[in-house]
Protein backbone atom coordinates (compact mmCIF):
# COMPACT_ATOMS: atom_id res chain seq x y z
CA UNK A 1 0.00 0.00 0.00
CA UNK A 2 1.52 3.07 -0.86
CA UNK A 3 1.74 5.81 1.92
CA UNK A 4 0.08 9.02 0.07
CA UNK A 5 -1.40 11.81 1.22
CA UNK A 6 -4.84 10.41 0.69
CA UNK A 7 -3.93 7.15 2.62
CA UNK A 8 -2.20 8.90 5.77
CA UNK A 9 -5.27 11.26 5.86
CA UNK A 10 -7.96 8.10 5.65
CA UNK A 11 -5.65 6.53 8.37
CA UNK A 12 -5.74 9.79 10.35
CA UNK A 13 -9.40 9.70 10.16
CA UNK A 14 -9.40 6.20 11.34
CA UNK A 15 -6.96 6.38 14.01
CA UNK A 16 -8.95 9.52 15.52
CA UNK A 17 -11.99 7.99 15.23
CA UNK A 18 -11.30 4.49 16.65
CA UNK A 19 -9.99 6.10 19.74
CA UNK A 20 -13.23 8.54 20.06
CA UNK A 21 -16.02 5.83 19.20
CA UNK A 22 -15.64 4.08 22.29
CA UNK A 23 -15.84 6.35 24.72
CA UNK A 24 -19.94 7.61 23.08
CA UNK A 25 -20.35 3.55 23.24
CA UNK A 26 -19.68 3.86 26.67
CA UNK A 27 -21.32 6.95 27.60
CA UNK A 28 -24.67 6.39 25.67
CA UNK A 29 -25.41 3.07 27.81
CA UNK A 30 -23.89 3.98 30.71
CA UNK A 31 -26.25 7.60 29.94
CA UNK A 32 -29.35 4.99 30.27
CA UNK A 33 -27.41 2.93 33.30
CA UNK A 34 -27.52 5.88 35.51
CA UNK A 35 -31.24 7.10 34.63
CA UNK A 36 -32.07 3.40 35.59
CA UNK A 37 -30.29 2.90 38.71
CA UNK A 38 -31.55 6.59 40.03
CA UNK A 39 -35.05 5.83 39.06
CA UNK A 40 -35.09 2.57 40.92
CA UNK A 41 -33.57 4.59 44.08
CA UNK A 42 -36.37 6.88 43.96
CA UNK A 43 -39.11 4.20 43.20
CA UNK A 44 -37.85 1.44 46.24
CA UNK A 45 -35.31 3.61 48.37
CA UNK A 46 -32.78 1.19 48.82
CA UNK A 47 -29.67 2.85 49.74
CA UNK A 48 -27.58 0.42 47.36
CA UNK A 49 -29.07 2.15 44.25
CA UNK A 50 -27.80 5.44 45.04
CA UNK A 51 -24.58 3.90 45.87
CA UNK A 52 -24.15 2.37 42.82
CA UNK A 53 -25.23 5.49 40.87
CA UNK A 54 -22.43 6.99 42.49
CA UNK A 55 -19.71 4.39 41.61
CA UNK A 56 -20.59 4.83 38.14
CA UNK A 57 -21.70 8.30 38.00
CA UNK A 58 -17.77 9.23 38.40
CA UNK A 59 -16.66 6.73 35.66
CA UNK A 60 -19.65 8.91 33.36
CA UNK A 61 -17.72 11.60 33.81
CA UNK A 62 -14.10 10.77 33.23
CA UNK A 63 -15.19 9.12 30.07
CA UNK A 64 -17.72 11.86 29.38
CA UNK A 65 -14.69 14.16 29.51
CA UNK A 66 -12.26 12.33 26.99
CA UNK A 67 -15.04 11.77 24.57
CA UNK A 68 -15.42 15.07 24.87
CA UNK A 69 -11.71 16.26 23.82
CA UNK A 70 -11.15 13.14 21.26
CA UNK A 71 -14.19 14.88 18.89
CA UNK A 72 -13.70 18.10 18.81
CA UNK A 73 -10.21 17.35 16.64
CA UNK A 74 -12.28 14.85 14.02
CA UNK A 75 -14.15 18.29 12.97
CA UNK A 76 -11.24 20.06 12.79
CA UNK A 77 -9.65 17.03 9.86
CA UNK A 78 -12.47 17.93 7.47
CA UNK A 79 -11.40 21.66 7.36
CA UNK A 80 -7.53 20.09 7.11
CA UNK A 81 -7.67 16.95 5.27
CA UNK A 82 -10.95 16.60 3.98
CA UNK A 83 -11.52 19.97 2.44
CA UNK A 84 -13.33 19.06 -1.13
CA UNK A 85 -15.50 16.54 0.70
CA UNK A 86 -16.44 19.56 3.46
CA UNK A 87 -17.43 21.43 0.00
CA UNK A 88 -19.12 19.13 -1.70
CA UNK A 89 -21.28 17.53 1.99
CA UNK A 90 -21.47 20.95 3.26
CA UNK A 91 -25.17 22.05 2.54
CA UNK A 92 -26.18 18.21 4.36
CA UNK A 93 -23.80 17.42 6.76
CA UNK A 94 -23.17 21.06 8.09
CA UNK A 95 -27.61 21.20 9.11
CA UNK A 96 -26.95 18.13 10.82
CA UNK A 97 -24.42 18.56 12.77
CA UNK A 98 -25.87 22.07 13.68
CA UNK A 99 -29.77 20.00 14.78
CA UNK A 100 -27.15 17.87 16.59
CA UNK A 101 -25.76 21.16 19.00
CA UNK A 102 -29.02 22.59 18.91
CA UNK A 103 -30.66 19.58 20.52
CA UNK A 104 -28.40 17.10 22.07
CA UNK A 105 -25.68 19.10 23.30
CA UNK A 106 -28.29 21.55 24.92
CA UNK A 107 -29.57 18.86 26.46
CA UNK A 108 -26.20 17.25 27.83
CA UNK A 109 -24.76 20.98 28.68
CA UNK A 110 -27.29 22.35 30.15
CA UNK A 111 -28.06 19.37 32.87
CA UNK A 112 -24.69 17.66 32.99
CA UNK A 113 -23.37 20.12 35.79
CA UNK A 114 -27.09 19.34 37.82
CA UNK A 115 -26.54 15.89 37.07
CA UNK A 116 -22.91 15.26 38.64
CA UNK A 117 -23.35 17.85 41.68
CA UNK A 118 -27.05 18.79 41.96
CA UNK A 119 -28.70 16.06 43.87
CA UNK A 120 -28.90 17.43 47.27
CA UNK A 121 -29.22 20.99 45.89
CA UNK A 122 -32.29 20.24 43.48
CA UNK A 123 -33.86 17.91 44.54
CA UNK A 124 -34.46 13.94 43.81
CA UNK A 125 -36.93 14.60 41.57
CA UNK A 126 -35.45 17.83 39.59
CA UNK A 127 -32.31 16.03 39.74
CA UNK A 128 -33.99 12.96 38.41
CA UNK A 129 -34.99 14.67 35.34
CA UNK A 130 -31.67 16.06 34.99
CA UNK A 131 -30.38 12.72 34.67
CA UNK A 132 -32.88 11.88 32.32
CA UNK A 133 -32.41 14.87 30.47
CA UNK A 134 -28.53 13.98 29.63
CA UNK A 135 -29.83 10.19 28.75
CA UNK A 136 -31.90 11.57 26.13
CA UNK A 137 -29.32 13.82 25.01
CA UNK A 138 -26.71 11.23 24.16
CA UNK A 139 -29.43 9.27 22.67
CA UNK A 140 -30.53 12.39 20.28
CA UNK A 141 -26.52 12.77 19.69
CA UNK A 142 -26.71 8.93 18.24
CA UNK A 143 -29.81 9.92 16.31
CA UNK A 144 -27.98 12.97 14.60
CA UNK A 145 -24.45 11.36 13.79
CA UNK A 146 -26.01 7.90 12.31
CA UNK A 147 -28.44 10.08 10.27
CA UNK A 148 -25.54 12.29 8.72
CA UNK A 149 -22.94 8.82 8.30
CA UNK A 150 -25.95 7.07 6.84
CA UNK A 151 -26.51 9.72 4.25
CA UNK A 152 -23.03 9.14 3.50
CA UNK A 153 -23.50 5.33 3.11
CA UNK A 154 -27.01 5.54 1.32
CA UNK A 155 -27.56 8.78 0.22
CA UNK A 156 -31.19 10.53 -0.71
CA UNK A 157 -33.16 13.29 -0.94
CA UNK A 158 -30.43 15.65 -2.52
CA UNK A 159 -29.20 17.02 -5.81
CA UNK A 160 -26.05 18.34 -7.27
CA UNK A 161 -25.88 21.62 -8.27
CA UNK A 162 -23.23 22.85 -10.55
CA UNK A 163 -20.60 23.43 -7.66
CA UNK A 164 -20.43 19.71 -7.37
CA UNK A 165 -22.44 20.93 -3.81
CA UNK A 166 -25.01 18.33 -2.95
CA UNK A 167 -28.25 20.27 -1.98
CA UNK A 168 -30.98 18.98 -0.21
CA UNK A 169 -34.27 18.72 -1.50
CA UNK A 170 -35.91 16.29 0.61
CA UNK A 171 -34.83 16.28 4.20
CA UNK A 172 -37.49 14.17 5.28
CA UNK A 173 -35.68 11.76 2.54
CA UNK A 174 -31.86 12.94 3.72
CA UNK A 175 -32.54 12.19 7.46
CA UNK A 176 -34.46 9.23 7.17
CA UNK A 177 -32.07 7.74 4.50
CA UNK A 178 -32.76 3.91 3.44
CA UNK A 179 -30.07 2.56 6.01
CA UNK A 180 -30.46 4.70 8.85
CA UNK A 181 -33.10 3.20 11.13
CA UNK A 182 -31.26 -0.30 10.35
CA UNK A 183 -27.57 1.54 11.47
CA UNK A 184 -29.52 3.47 14.50
CA UNK A 185 -31.07 0.52 16.17
CA UNK A 186 -28.02 -1.25 15.71
CA UNK A 187 -25.60 1.63 17.20
CA UNK A 188 -27.87 1.88 20.16
CA UNK A 189 -27.75 -1.65 21.21
CA UNK A 190 -24.05 -1.93 20.67
CA UNK A 191 -23.78 0.77 23.23
CA UNK A 192 -25.95 -0.87 25.46
CA UNK A 193 -24.84 -4.11 25.34
CA UNK A 194 -20.78 -2.54 25.50
CA UNK A 195 -22.09 -0.91 28.49
CA UNK A 196 -23.79 -3.91 30.25
CA UNK A 197 -20.31 -5.79 29.58
CA UNK A 198 -18.26 -3.21 31.69
CA UNK A 199 -20.67 -3.08 34.01
CA UNK A 200 -20.45 -6.70 34.23
CA UNK A 201 -17.01 -7.31 33.81
CA UNK A 202 -16.78 -5.03 36.56
CA UNK A 203 -19.32 -6.71 39.15
CA UNK A 204 -17.20 -10.61 37.95
CA UNK A 205 -14.11 -8.44 39.14
CA UNK A 206 -15.43 -7.50 42.28
CA UNK A 207 -17.12 -10.91 42.91
CA UNK A 208 -13.74 -12.79 42.35
CA UNK A 209 -12.01 -10.38 45.16
CA UNK A 210 -14.35 -10.90 47.33
CA UNK A 211 -14.00 -14.89 47.16
CA UNK A 212 -10.55 -14.23 47.14
CA UNK A 213 -9.78 -12.23 50.06
CA UNK A 214 -12.95 -13.89 51.64
CA UNK A 215 -14.82 -10.65 52.03
CA UNK A 216 -18.55 -10.18 52.24
CA UNK A 217 -19.96 -9.76 48.60
CA UNK A 218 -21.69 -6.01 48.47
CA UNK A 219 -25.15 -5.49 47.72
CA UNK A 220 -24.27 -2.80 45.28
CA UNK A 221 -21.59 -5.82 43.42
CA UNK A 222 -24.55 -8.07 43.04
CA UNK A 223 -27.24 -6.07 41.88
CA UNK A 224 -24.97 -4.66 39.02
CA UNK A 225 -23.73 -8.11 37.99
CA UNK A 226 -27.09 -9.32 37.44
CA UNK A 227 -28.53 -6.20 35.82
CA UNK A 228 -25.88 -6.58 33.22
CA UNK A 229 -25.84 -10.72 32.65
CA UNK A 230 -30.09 -9.72 32.22
CA UNK A 231 -28.84 -7.28 29.85
CA UNK A 232 -26.76 -10.01 28.16
CA UNK A 233 -28.64 -12.36 28.14
CA UNK A 234 -32.16 -10.77 26.59
CA UNK A 235 -30.02 -7.70 24.47
CA UNK A 236 -27.55 -10.07 22.73
CA UNK A 237 -30.34 -12.17 20.62
CA UNK A 238 -32.15 -8.85 19.91
CA UNK A 239 -29.06 -7.06 18.49
CA UNK A 240 -28.06 -10.54 16.62
CA UNK A 241 -31.61 -10.29 14.84
CA UNK A 242 -30.97 -6.52 14.39
CA UNK A 243 -27.55 -7.10 12.51
CA UNK A 244 -29.27 -9.71 10.56
CA UNK A 245 -32.06 -7.11 9.37
CA UNK A 246 -29.25 -4.34 8.79
CA UNK A 247 -27.32 -6.89 6.38
CA UNK A 248 -30.28 -7.44 4.28
CA UNK A 249 -30.56 -3.34 4.02
CA UNK A 250 -27.07 -3.50 3.16
CA UNK A 251 -27.52 -6.12 0.17
CA UNK A 252 -29.85 -3.68 -1.00
CA UNK A 253 -28.60 -0.54 -1.48
CA UNK A 254 -24.72 -1.58 -0.79
CA UNK A 255 -24.57 -4.97 -2.31
CA UNK A 256 -20.87 -4.82 -3.48
CA UNK A 257 -19.94 -4.07 0.74
CA UNK A 258 -21.82 -7.46 1.04
CA UNK A 259 -19.69 -9.04 -1.15
CA UNK A 260 -16.89 -7.85 0.38
CA UNK A 261 -17.96 -8.64 4.03
CA UNK A 262 -18.71 -12.54 2.19
CA UNK A 263 -15.76 -12.86 0.52
CA UNK A 264 -17.97 -13.23 -2.54
CA UNK A 265 -14.55 -12.91 -5.27
CA UNK A 266 -16.65 -14.60 -8.01
CA UNK A 267 -20.39 -15.13 -8.53
CA UNK A 268 -22.09 -18.10 -7.29
CA UNK A 269 -25.18 -18.92 -9.86
CA UNK A 270 -26.39 -21.93 -8.53
CA UNK A 271 -26.31 -20.80 -4.64
CA UNK A 272 -23.11 -19.19 -2.50
CA UNK A 273 -21.52 -20.89 0.19
CA UNK A 274 -20.83 -19.14 3.77
CA UNK A 275 -17.16 -18.78 4.07
CA UNK A 276 -16.41 -19.06 7.85
CA UNK A 277 -12.88 -18.74 7.63
CA UNK A 278 -10.22 -17.74 4.42
CA UNK A 279 -7.76 -15.66 3.48
CA UNK A 280 -8.51 -13.21 0.71
CA UNK A 281 -6.31 -12.90 -1.96
CA UNK A 282 -7.07 -9.01 -2.82
CA UNK A 283 -4.34 -8.84 -5.59
CA UNK A 284 -5.38 -12.29 -7.35
CA UNK A 285 -9.13 -11.86 -6.63
CA UNK A 286 -9.48 -15.45 -4.12
CA UNK A 287 -10.06 -16.49 -1.28
CA UNK A 288 -7.28 -18.74 -0.22
CA UNK A 289 -7.25 -21.83 2.37
CA UNK A 290 -10.97 -21.13 2.43
CA UNK A 291 -13.47 -23.01 5.21
CA UNK A 292 -16.95 -22.87 4.11
CA UNK A 293 -20.68 -24.11 3.97
CA UNK A 294 -22.06 -24.60 0.14
CA UNK A 295 -25.05 -22.44 -0.21
CA UNK A 296 -25.74 -21.09 3.33
CA UNK A 297 -24.75 -17.67 2.56
CA UNK A 298 -27.76 -17.51 0.09
CA UNK A 299 -30.37 -18.96 2.67
CA UNK A 300 -28.72 -16.51 5.43
CA UNK A 301 -29.03 -13.54 2.42
CA UNK A 302 -31.66 -14.25 0.33
CA UNK A 303 -33.76 -17.24 2.39
CA UNK A 304 -33.40 -19.49 -0.61
CA UNK A 305 -30.66 -22.23 -0.95
CA UNK A 306 -30.17 -21.62 -4.62
CA UNK A 307 -30.29 -18.03 -4.66
CA UNK A 308 -27.82 -16.37 -7.27
CA UNK A 309 -25.45 -14.31 -5.50
CA UNK A 310 -23.31 -11.93 -7.47
CA UNK A 311 -19.66 -11.50 -6.78
CA UNK A 312 -17.29 -8.55 -7.30
CA UNK A 313 -16.37 -10.10 -10.66
CA UNK A 314 -19.35 -7.93 -12.19
CA UNK A 315 -17.65 -5.25 -10.58
CA UNK A 316 -15.18 -2.74 -11.86
CA UNK A 317 -11.59 -3.48 -9.90
CA UNK A 318 -11.88 0.31 -9.32
CA UNK A 319 -14.90 0.11 -7.30
CA UNK A 320 -13.58 -3.13 -4.78
CA UNK A 321 -13.43 -2.07 -1.15
CA UNK A 322 -10.44 -3.55 0.15
CA UNK A 323 -11.82 -7.11 0.90
CA UNK A 324 -9.01 -8.71 3.76
CA UNK A 325 -9.70 -5.63 6.22
CA UNK A 326 -13.87 -5.73 5.78
CA UNK A 327 -14.13 -9.80 5.68
CA UNK A 328 -12.03 -10.04 8.95
CA UNK A 329 -13.51 -6.86 10.72
CA UNK A 330 -16.98 -8.10 10.16
CA UNK A 331 -15.90 -11.90 11.30
CA UNK A 332 -15.12 -10.23 14.42
CA UNK A 333 -17.90 -8.44 15.05
CA UNK A 334 -19.91 -11.49 14.46
CA UNK A 335 -17.78 -14.00 16.62
CA UNK A 336 -18.54 -11.24 19.28
CA UNK A 337 -22.08 -11.17 19.13
CA UNK A 338 -22.04 -14.89 19.38
CA UNK A 339 -20.10 -14.85 22.08
CA UNK A 340 -22.19 -12.09 23.67
CA UNK A 341 -24.94 -14.60 23.37
CA UNK A 342 -23.11 -17.40 24.73
CA UNK A 343 -22.32 -15.41 28.32
CA UNK A 344 -25.81 -14.31 28.15
CA UNK A 345 -27.18 -18.24 28.04
CA UNK A 346 -24.67 -19.13 30.61
CA UNK A 347 -25.65 -16.27 32.70
CA UNK A 348 -29.02 -17.69 32.37
CA UNK A 349 -28.20 -21.37 33.49
CA UNK A 350 -26.14 -20.23 36.41
CA UNK A 351 -29.20 -18.19 37.66
CA UNK A 352 -31.46 -20.91 37.13
CA UNK A 353 -28.95 -23.51 39.19
CA UNK A 354 -29.02 -20.46 42.08
CA UNK A 355 -25.42 -19.64 41.36
CA UNK A 356 -25.00 -16.42 39.80
CA UNK A 357 -23.06 -15.03 42.45
CA UNK A 358 -21.61 -18.17 42.86
CA UNK A 359 -20.00 -20.14 39.81
CA UNK A 360 -15.81 -18.77 39.22
CA UNK A 361 -15.94 -19.69 35.57
CA UNK A 362 -18.79 -17.21 34.91
CA UNK A 363 -17.38 -14.39 36.60
CA UNK A 364 -14.13 -15.14 34.69
CA UNK A 365 -15.42 -15.09 31.15
CA UNK A 366 -17.68 -11.91 32.33
CA UNK A 367 -13.98 -10.27 33.26
CA UNK A 368 -12.43 -11.58 29.81
CA UNK A 369 -15.78 -10.02 27.84
CA UNK A 370 -15.65 -7.29 29.50
CA UNK A 371 -13.72 -5.07 26.85
CA UNK A 372 -15.79 -7.15 23.72
CA UNK A 373 -18.40 -4.48 23.28
CA UNK A 374 -15.25 -2.37 22.76
CA UNK A 375 -13.99 -4.44 20.13
CA UNK A 376 -16.99 -5.34 18.38
CA UNK A 377 -18.11 -1.65 17.85
CA UNK A 378 -14.64 -0.95 16.40
CA UNK A 379 -15.10 -4.00 14.02
CA UNK A 380 -18.51 -2.88 13.11
CA UNK A 381 -17.55 0.46 12.27
CA UNK A 382 -13.90 -0.43 10.42
CA UNK A 383 -16.60 -3.11 8.41
CA UNK A 384 -18.99 0.33 7.77
CA UNK A 385 -16.91 2.67 6.93
CA UNK A 386 -14.37 0.74 4.86
CA UNK A 387 -16.62 -1.57 2.84
CA UNK A 388 -17.82 1.62 1.77
CA UNK A 389 -14.70 2.91 -0.42
CA UNK A 390 -13.74 4.07 -2.34
CA UNK A 391 -16.32 6.55 -1.92
CA UNK A 392 -17.02 9.13 0.72
CA UNK A 393 -20.94 9.50 -0.59
CA UNK A 394 -21.64 6.31 -1.83
CA UNK A 395 -21.45 5.41 -5.76
CA UNK A 396 -21.41 9.51 -5.71
CA UNK A 397 -18.03 11.33 -4.17
CA UNK A 398 -14.89 9.15 -3.93
CA UNK A 399 -12.61 9.06 -1.54
CA UNK A 400 -9.33 10.01 -3.40
CA UNK A 401 -11.19 13.36 -4.91
CA UNK A 402 -12.33 14.51 -1.17
CA UNK A 403 -9.28 14.78 0.22
CA UNK A 404 -7.17 18.65 0.72
CA UNK A 405 -4.58 19.00 -1.82
CA UNK A 406 -1.80 18.47 1.16
CA UNK A 407 1.43 17.01 0.58
CA UNK A 408 2.15 13.24 2.28
CA UNK A 409 5.14 14.85 5.26
CA UNK A 410 2.28 17.34 6.04
CA UNK A 411 -0.29 14.75 6.27
CA UNK A 412 2.40 12.16 8.66
CA UNK A 413 3.86 14.89 10.61
CA UNK A 414 0.33 15.42 12.02
CA UNK A 415 -0.48 11.91 11.68
CA UNK A 416 2.26 11.28 14.31
CA UNK A 417 1.50 13.89 16.55
CA UNK A 418 -2.04 12.41 16.96
CA UNK A 419 -1.10 8.94 17.62
CA UNK A 420 2.08 10.44 20.47
CA UNK A 421 -0.71 12.59 21.98
CA UNK A 422 -3.95 10.34 21.99
CA UNK A 423 -2.12 7.67 23.57
CA UNK A 424 -0.11 9.47 26.72
CA UNK A 425 -3.54 11.68 27.06
CA UNK A 426 -6.16 9.19 26.59
CA UNK A 427 -4.26 6.36 28.28
CA UNK A 428 -3.45 7.73 31.28
CA UNK A 429 -7.42 8.78 31.59
CA UNK A 430 -8.43 5.13 30.35
CA UNK A 431 -6.02 3.72 33.00
CA UNK A 432 -7.92 6.40 36.34
CA UNK A 433 -10.94 4.85 34.96
CA UNK A 434 -10.05 1.47 35.47
CA UNK A 435 -9.18 2.48 38.72
CA UNK A 436 -12.47 3.77 39.78
CA UNK A 437 -13.61 0.74 38.54
CA UNK A 438 -11.49 -1.64 40.64
CA UNK A 439 -12.95 -0.05 43.68
CA UNK A 440 -15.61 -1.76 45.55
CA UNK A 441 -18.87 -0.27 45.31
CA UNK A 442 -20.30 0.25 48.57
CA UNK A 443 -21.86 2.13 50.87
CA UNK A 444 -18.69 3.08 53.32
CA UNK A 445 -17.09 5.99 52.06
CA UNK A 446 -16.56 8.35 54.33
CA UNK A 447 -16.95 12.09 53.40
CA UNK A 448 -19.42 11.00 50.63
CA UNK A 449 -22.41 13.30 50.53
CA UNK A 450 -25.28 12.76 48.01
CA UNK A 451 -24.26 16.56 46.56
CA UNK A 452 -20.80 15.19 46.45
CA UNK A 453 -20.04 12.09 44.23
CA UNK A 454 -17.21 13.27 42.03
CA UNK A 455 -15.16 15.88 44.38
CA UNK A 456 -14.21 12.83 46.80
CA UNK A 457 -12.82 10.82 44.09
CA UNK A 458 -10.84 13.66 42.99
CA UNK A 459 -12.61 14.81 40.03
CA UNK A 460 -13.61 18.08 39.56
CA UNK A 461 -16.44 20.28 38.10
CA UNK A 462 -13.97 21.50 35.43
CA UNK A 463 -12.55 18.16 34.65
CA UNK A 464 -15.83 16.40 34.82
CA UNK A 465 -17.62 18.94 32.30
CA UNK A 466 -14.70 19.24 30.05
CA UNK A 467 -15.10 21.90 26.84
CA UNK A 468 -16.71 21.85 23.63
CA UNK A 469 -18.71 18.84 22.85
CA UNK A 470 -18.17 14.81 22.50
CA UNK A 471 -18.87 14.28 18.81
Amino acid sequence: MDFDAVTLARVQFAFTMGFHILFPAITIGLASYLAVLEGLWLATGRDAFLNLFRYWLRIFAVVFGMGVVSGITMSYQFGTNWSVFADATGPVIGPLMGYEVLTAFFLEAGFLGVMLFGLERVGKRAHFMATLAVAVGTLTSTFWILAANSWMQTPAGTVRNAQGQFVPVDWWAVIFNPSFPYRLVHMVIAAYLTTALIVGAAGAWHLLRARKTHRAVAEETRIMFSMAMWMAALVSPVQIFAGDQHGLNTLIHQPVKIMAMEGHYQSHPEGAPLVLFAIPDQQNGVLRYAIEIPQLGSLVLKHDLHAPMNGLDTVPRSDWPFVPVVFWSFRVMVGLGFAMLGLGAYSLLARTRGALYRWRPLHVLAVAMGPAGLVAVLAGWTTTEAGRQPYTVYGLLRTAQSASPLASPAVGSSLAVFVLVYLSIFGFGVVYALRLIARQPSPAEPGMQPGQPLRASGVTPAAALGHGHAR
